[in-house]
């Protein structure tokens, strides 16, 4: 679990589980360049990471579905840290709306940002580490598993995360790089805003669909304490057999098969 020496890139890096796996990271010793769209928040993240060490953090603003600033900024990147060895691709957007009312604008932000980012972000790690290898960890979803009825285009969003995984593992394993997703169920700025927006009907009914299933509590998750030791496990030399699948941090919401 010991990540001195890893260099990596983590994106979505401002906020929640983003942040999370900064902290985590840097603790175990790694050098990390946090992207995302928030800046004084991912420049907060990385200098109390920096500052707790034994790893360093820096930050740059990343819109992971501009394929141009993908390109630039992950060569950027790999220019300062000197190689790359893990890419966690936490960055992703959720909307609310019903199946037959679902926004055409919502839908293409959120596949641009989901599945687009997913890809671009993917694809340029690819390029930095054909040669050496190394470690790609997207973020999927329940939703993408189930019926969403609140949230179809997110759900559509990550069942297309989800196959793209499976795809880039079966088609990078030669380049001795691993493809993973975790599938989190873990309390984040972005799910409070979720169920912020709910009436009471609304959290009574995401209470018996999500947390009523987590068989380890009936809550959410903690970033720092069940997602960061998970992250590094799949960053490090441990999960180096690992590639392929779907992996739920959940407390039991899911089972994959």
């Amino acid at each position: 679990m010991d990540l001195t020496g890893k260099k990596i890139i983590v994106t979505g890096g401002a906020r929640g589980m983003g942040a999370a796996t900064v902290a985590a990271y840097v603790e175990a010793g790694a050098t990390v360049v946090a992207m995302d769209v928030l800046d004084d928040e991912g420049r907060a993240v990385t200098e109390a990471a920096t500052q707790t060490g034994p790893g360093s953090a820096s930050y740059r603003n990343l819109d992971v579905s501009n394929k141009g600033r993908v390109d630039t900024v992950f060569a950027e990147a790999v220019e300062q840290m000197g190689g790359l060895d893990v890419l966690a691709h936490p960055a992703a957007i959720q909307r609310s709306a019903a199946a037959e009312d679902t926004p055409v604008a919502d839908w293409d932000l959120m596949f641009a940002v989901n599945v687009r980012g997913t890809m671009l972000t993917n694809a340029a790690a690819h390029r930095h580490m054909k040669g050496a290898g190394g470690s790609i960890i997207n973020f999927g979803s329940i939703s993408g598993l189930r019926a969403e009825i609140s949230a179809p285009a997110y759900s559509a969003s990550k069942g297309a995360v989800h196959s793209w995984t499976r795809t880039a593992a079966g088609s990078w394993g030669k380049d001795n790089i691993r493809v993973n997703a975790i599938l989190p169920a873990i309390a984040t700025p972005m799910y409070d805003e979720a169920i912020a927006r709910l009436d009471h009907d609304g959290r009574t009914a995401h209470y018996w669909q999500n947390e009523e299933a987590i068989a380890l509590g009936q809550k959410y998750g903690d970033p720092k304490e069940d997602l960061g030791p998970v992250m590094v496990f799949l960053a490090s030399d441990g999960s180096r057999f690992i590639t392929g699948q779907l992996i739920p941090v959940d407390g039991g919401q899911a089972s994959v098969r």
